[in-house]
C-alpha cells in the first residue's frame, strides 16, 4: 500500500509477525473495501501468558461487583439479584466465545470493530468502532471518579480531591505512555489484587454467615425469608408480582455493567505473545471465573445483608455502601473495611486503566482502516500506538469536571449518555458471529480448525443477540412512570446516535453489506505458524503451578 511510505519502512518486525498481505479469495476493485492493513500495523507482541490469563480471571473484577452487588440486593432482593446476574453472566459469555472464536481465525489490530466491518458491512464496522471508542473514553473519567471518592474514606477532606484526580489522572496515562509491557505489568498485579480481595470477601462472608464473626450469630438463608428472596421495583405497589418482575429488570442493567469489560483479552489480541493459543486459554476460563466470582459473591452478599437495610441506600461510593463491610460492622470486624476500601481502589483504577488502553486501541484500529484520521496511526519503534495513547488520555481530565460543582451535572449526563454503549459493544460481537459462522460455511472453512471454537455456536450468539438487544430497550424503562425528557435522552441517546454513525459511513462510501460469498478470510491475517510459539511442557513442581494458574 502507497500509504506505508510515511512509516519507518526499516523496521518490519511487527508487520512481518502480523502476517505478510495474502492473495484475497474474493477480488474486489474498489480500495475502500481492502483491508490489507498488515504493512501499516507496527504494534508488537509483548504481553505474555500470565498477563492475558490474569486480565482475562480478574480483569472485570471491580466497583461493579464490589459496591454494585449492594445496589443490585437492594433493588431485587438476594434471588433477584441472584438471577439477574446468571442471566447476565450467560450473555456476556456468549459474547466472549463470540469474539474468541473471531479473533483466533484473525489476532489482529482493530479487534471486533475490524471484523464487524470486514464481515458485516464497513459502515457497521465504523458504528461499532466509534461507538465502542466513546464507550470506553468517556468510562475513563469515571473511573478516576470513583477512584477518587473511594479515597474519601480516609480523607473527606473536599479540597483535596483534585490532587488525588490529578495523581490518579497522571498514574493511569503514564502506565500506558510507557507500553503494553507497563500495561501487562500493572494489569497483573492489580488482578493478584482483585483475586485476593473477592477470594477474602467470600470466605469471610462465608465465616459470618455461619456464626464465625465475633458476635457469633448464625445467618444461614435468614434474610432470604425475612424480609424475602425479591424486592419490587416500588413502580407498581398495586400489583407486587409486576412489581417484583420489575426490580428484576432493573437489576439485569446493573449486572451487565458488571460484566462489562471482559473483551479486553481479545482487543489485546495483536499485542499478545502466541495469541490464538492464550485467548483460547483465557475463554474456557471465563465459564468458572464467571460461576466462582459473580454469582457465589452475589449468593453470600444476599445471605449477609437484607435487601431492605438502610446502608446500602448509602451513595457515598467508597467500601462503607458494599454489604461486605456492612456485615463486617455489624459482626464487628474493624481492620477489614480498610482493606476493603484499599482493594476497591486499585479496582477502580485498574478499571481506568484498562479503559484507556482499549479505546486507545480500537482508535488504532480504525485509523488503520481509514475510519479516524490517520495520525492516529503513528506508532513508536517499541510498537506503541502513540498518537492514540495521547489522544485517549486527553478524557482522562475530564474527570476535573466532577471537582466543580458547576460541572458536575454535565459529566454526569457524559456518563450517562456512555451507558449503553457497552450493550451495543456486546450485540455487535454476536451479530458479527452470525456472519462470520455463516461467511465459514460458504466458503467450505472448517471452524473447528481453528485453536478455539465453542461447539454451542452459533446458538450461543443468538442467544446474546436476544438478551442484549432486550438490556438496551429497557435501559431506562422507569422513565416511563414518570416520564423526565433528560432521563430518556440520556438512557436512549446512544441508538440513535448509533444509527446515525452507521447510515453517514454508508452514504459517503457507499458500502454495502456482505454476503457470505464475498467475505474476505485471508487478507492481512496471520498464519498460525506466524503467530504461535511452540509451549514447552512444564518440568519443575514451580512450572506445573505456574502452568495451572497462568
Amino acid at each position: 500500500m502507497s500509504e506505508s511510505k510515511g512509516y519507518d519502512e526499516k523496521d518490519q518486525t511487527s508487520s512481518l509477525e502480523k502476517g505478510a498481505v495474502h492473495d484475497y479469495v474474493v477480488q474486489h476493485t474498489d480500495n475502500k473495501y481492502h483491508f490489507d492493513a498488515a504493512d501499516l500495523d507496527r504494534v508488537q507482541r509483548k504481553l505474555k501468558q500470565r498477563h492475558v490469563q490474569m486480565i482475562a480471571i480478574a480483569g472485570t473484577l471491580g466497583t461493579g461487583l464490589f459496591l454494585g452487588s449492594g445496589h443490585a440486593l437492594q433493588a431485587a432482593g438476594p434471588l433477584g439479584a441472584l438471577i439477574a446476574y446468571a442471566v447476565v453472566g450467560t450473555t456476556a459469555y456468549a459474547s466472549l466465545c463470540a469474539v474468541g472464536e473471531m479473533t483466533s481465525h484473525a489476532p489482529i489490530s482493530g479487534t471486533f470493530p475490524h471484523f464487524a466491518a470486514r464481515w458485516v458491512d464497513p459502515a457497521f464496522g465504523f458504528a461499532v468502532g466509534w461507538n465502542y471508542f466513546y464507550t470506553n473514553a468517556i468510562s475513563v473519567p469515571v473511573e478516576i471518579t470513583a477512584a477518587g471518592i473511594l479515597l474519601t474514606f480516609w480523607d473527606p477532606n473536599p479540597d483535596h480531591q483534585a490532587a488525588y484526580t490529578a495523581a490518579i489522572c497522571i498514574c493511569a496515562c503514564a502506565i500506558n505512555i510507557f507500553g503494553v509491557r507497563w500495561f501487562g505489568e500493572s494489569e497483573f498485579v492489580f488482578s493478584i489484587i482483585k483475586l485476593l480481595l473477592i477470594t477474602i470477601l467470600i470466605i469471610t462472608g462465608l465465616v459470618i454467615d455461619l456464626g464465625g464473626g465475633p458476635d457469633h450469630r448464625r445467618l444461614g438463608f435468614h434474610y432470604w425469608k425475612d424480609p424475602g428472596p425479591i424486592n419490587g421495583a416500588g413502580l407498581e405497589p398495586n400489583h407486587p408480582s409486576l412489581d417484583r418482575f420489575l426490580g428484576i429488570l432493573s437489576v439485569l442493567v446493573q449486572a451487565a455493567f458488571s460484566f462489562q469489560g471482559m473483551e479486553l483479552v481479545a482487543i489485546a489480541a495483536s499485542e499478545t505473545i502466541s495469541p490464538r493459543r492464550n485467548i483460547a486459554k483465557a475463554v474456557r476460563r471465563v465459564f468458572w471465573r464467571i460461576l466462582m466470582f459473580y454469582l457465589l459473591g452475589v449468593l453470600i452478599t444476599g445471605m449477609l445483608v437484607p435487601y431492605n437495610d438502610e446502608n446500602l441506600l448509602s451513595t457515598s461510593g467508597t467500601a462503607a455502601e458494599s454489604p461486605y463491610v456492612i456485615a463486617m460492622t455489624r459482626a464487628g470486624i474493624k481492620v477489614l473495611p480498610h482493606i476493603i476500601n484499599a482493594g476497591i481502589f486499585t479496582s477502580a483504577f485498574s478499571a481506568g486503566n484498562s479503559f484507556l488502553f482499549c479505546s486507545s486501541r480500537v482508535l488504532y484500529g480504525l485509523a488503520l482502516r481509514g475510519q479516524a484520521p490517520k495520525i492516529f496511526t503513528y506508532c513508536t519503534r517499541n510498537g506503541l500506538p502513540l498518537a492514540a495513547v495521547l489522544g485517549t488520555s486527553c478524557f482522562a481530565f475530564l474527570s476535573f469536571m466532577n471537582v466543580s460543582n458547576g460541572a458536575e451535572t454535565v459529566f454526569t449526563w457524559f456518563v450517562n449518555l456512555s451507558t449503553v454503549g457497552g450493550f451495543f459493544g456486546w450485540w455487535s460481537m454476536n451479530l458479527t458471529y452470525v456472519f462470520f459462522y455463516r461467511g465459514f460455511r460458504a466458503q467450505g472453512l472448517d471452524r473447528t480448525k481453528l485453536i478455539y471454537h465453542s461447539k454451542l455456536q452459533p446458538w450461543l450468539s443468538y442467544w446474546g443477540l436476544g438478551w442484549i438487544t432486550l438490556f438496551i430497550l429497557i435501559n431506562g424503562f422507569a422513565v416511563f412512570w414518570d416520564f423526565n425528557a433528560a432521563d430518556f435522552l440520556t438512557a436512549y441517546i446512544n441508538v440513535p446516535l448509533f444509527i446515525a454513525l452507521y447510515v453517514v459511513w454508508k452514504i459517503l462510501k457507499r458500502t454495502k453489506v456482505w454476503k457470505p460469498h464475498e467475505m474476505d478470510f485471508v487478507t492481512g491475517i496471520p498464519t498460525v505458524e506466524e503467530t504461535e510459539i511452540p509451549e514447552e511442557p512444564p518440568r519443575t513442581f514451580g512450572e506445573k503451578v505456574a502452568a495451572f494458574l497462568f
